[in-house]
């Protein structure tokens, strides 16, 4: 596997792997149509957006690193209640 699909794999550094998952696992399952899709695809951004703001917070804190590793990511997400 290349190195930069490496780094999206890492749950470390990326933190919207399953809504990835499964947004390809749709069109995989609907011949490609996107209009079958919208819903995993509005989940996957709103994933991307929350996660950013998150690590603009940080940088803006001056905390390091910027994007939370997976364990804390956890602890954030089950202190929130659904954030996306």
């Amino acid at each position: 596997m290349p190195r930069h699909a490496q780094h999206l794999r890492d749950h470390d550094i990326n933190p919207c792997i399953a809504e990835t998952d499964a947004s390809r696992k749709c069109m995989d399952d609907n011949n490609y149509n996107k209009d079958m899709c919208t819903a995993y695809f509005l989940k996957y951004k709103s994933c991307r957006k929350f996660w950013h703001g998150i690590m603009m917070q940080r940088r803006r804190n001056g905390v390091k690193p910027e994007m939370p590793a997976a364990e804390e990511r956890k602890k954030i997400l089950e202190s929130m209640e659904k954030p996306y």
